[in-house]
C-alpha cells in the first residue's frame, strides 16, 4: 500500500501491451508543460519487467493525441516526461523546459540521424515525423519516434473544418482585444521612433538652412554675372566700338552658353532649368555639411520611413475598431 497522495513511478510509464489497466489516482490532470511524474529508479529495480524501457532510453507515445516524451534526467536519475504542443512547441522551447526542469543540464542539442544539428526554431510536430538524436551533456541518445496512423480523407477534411471553426471563433473573440494591444503596441512604436528622430530633425533642419542660404547666394551670384556681362557688351557696343564689330562677339558668347548647357545635360542627364539647377545644387551642400556635422542620412530615411509605417498601420487598426464599434452600436439600436 502507498501512502495517500503518493505516485508510483511506473505510472509515468506506458502500459504494457495486452496488459490491464491500473486504475488511476483520483484528481486533475498535471497542468503546465512539463508533466513532473518522477521517482528514484534505485527504489523501483524489482518492479521493471521485460516490456518497460531501460533506464537510460528516451520513449515518445502518445496521450489524447499529444505527445509524451520520456526521458532519465541526467542529475537526480528520475524518469521526467515532457508533454509536447506539436503545432506550438519549438525543438528550442523543449531543450529549454529540459534545462529549466534539471539544473544539471548543461548541453543540449537535437540532431537529425546523419548528424546534422536540427535548429531551434524547428517545429517539434516537424520533429516528430522521423527518429532523431537527443544530445544531453555530451552523451547522444538515439530516439525513435512511433509511426502515427494516417487519417482518412474524410477524417482530414473533418478535422480542417473544424479548425477552421475553432479560428474563426477565436477571431470573433478575440479580434477587439488583440486590434487594442496591438494600437498600444503601435503608440508606444510611434513615441520611441518620434524620440529617437527629434534630435535628427534639429540637426537637419539647420543644415538646410545653412544649403538654402548657399544655394540662394549662388543664385544671386549667377544673376550678377549676366548683369555684368549684360553691361559689358553695351559699353564695348555704344562707346567701345560700334554694333558691326560686337555682333559677332555676342552670337560667339551665345553659341558658349549653348555649349555650357550642353554639357551640363551630358554630365547630369538633365535639363537645364533653373528649378532643377536650385534642387540639384541644394542637395550638394545638403550633403556636404552632412558629413561634416555626421548626420546619417540613411538612418534619418529609415526611421522616417518606420514612422510612415506605424502611422499607416495605426490608422487602419483604428478603422477597423471603429467599425466594429458601428456594427455594435447598430446591433443594439
Amino acid at each position: 500500500m502507498l501512502p495517500r497522495g503518493a505516485w508510483p513511478w511506473r505510472a509515468c510509464l506506458p502500459p504494457a501491451p495486452g496488459a490491464r489497466a491500473r486504475a488511476r489516482p483520483r484528481g486533475p490532470p498535471p497542468q503546465g508543460l512539463c508533466v513532473k511524474l518522477c521517482g528514484t529508479l534505485k527504489d523501483h529495480q524489482p518492479r521493471l519487467s521485460s516490456t518497460v524501457a531501460p533506464p537510460d532510453e528516451i520513449t515518445i507515445n502518445y496521450r489524447h493525441g499529444l505527445p509524451l516524451i520520456t526521458l532519465t534526467l541526467p542529475s537526480r536519475k528520475e524518469r521526467c516526461q515532457f508533454v509536447v504542443k506539436p503545432m506550438l512547441s519549438t525543438v528550442g522551447s523543449f531543450l529549454q523546459d529540459l534545462r529549466d526542469e534539471d539544473k544539471g543540464v548543461k548541453s543540449t542539442a537535437v540532431l537529425t540521424a546523419d548528424g546534422s544539428e536540427i535548429p531551434a526554431s524547428t517545429l517539434m510536430g516537424i520533429l516528430l515525423m522521423n527518429d532523431f538524436k537527443l544530445v544531453i551533456n555530451k552523451i547522444t541518445y538515439d530516439v525513435r519516434c512511433p509511426k502515427k496512423e494516417k487519417l482518412s480523407c474524410e477524417h482530414t477534411a473533418e478535422m480542417e473544418n473544424v479548425k477552421s471553426l475553432v479560428h474563426r471563433l477565436f477571431t470573433a473573440l478575440h479580434s477587439e482585444e488583440f486590434q487594442k494591444r496591438r494600437e498600444r503596441r503601435l503608440l508606444e512604436k510611434i513615441d520611441q521612433l518620434t524620440g529617437r528622430l527629434q534630435p535628427l530633425e534639429q540637426m537637419k533642419a539647420r543644415i538646410e538652412a545653412r544649403s538654402e542660404a548657399k544655394t540662394s547666394g549662388l543664385l544671386w551670384a549667377g544673376l550678377a554675372l549676366l548683369s555684368a556681362q549684360a553691361g559689358a557688351m553695351a559699353w564695348l557696343t555704344w562707346w567701345v566700338y560700334s554694333w558691326d564689330i560686337m555682333e559677332p562677339v555676342t552670337y560667339f558668347i551665345t553659341f558658349a552658353n549653348s555649349m555650357v548647357f550642353f554639357a551640363y545635360f551630358i554630365v547630369t542627364r538633365q535639363d537645364y532649368t533653373y528649378s532643377a539647377v536650385k534642387r540639384r545644387q541644394f542637395l550638394h551642400f545638403f550633403h556636404k555639411k552632412s558629413k561634416q556635422q555626421q548626420f546619417d542620412v540613411a538612418q534619418y530615411n529609415q526611421l522616417k520611413e518606420e514612422l510612415a509605417k506605424a502611422n499607416e498601420s495605426l490608422g487602419q487598426v483604428r478603422h477597423s475598431l471603429c467599425l466594429r464599434m458601428r456594427e455594435e452600436l447598430k446591433e443594439k439600436n
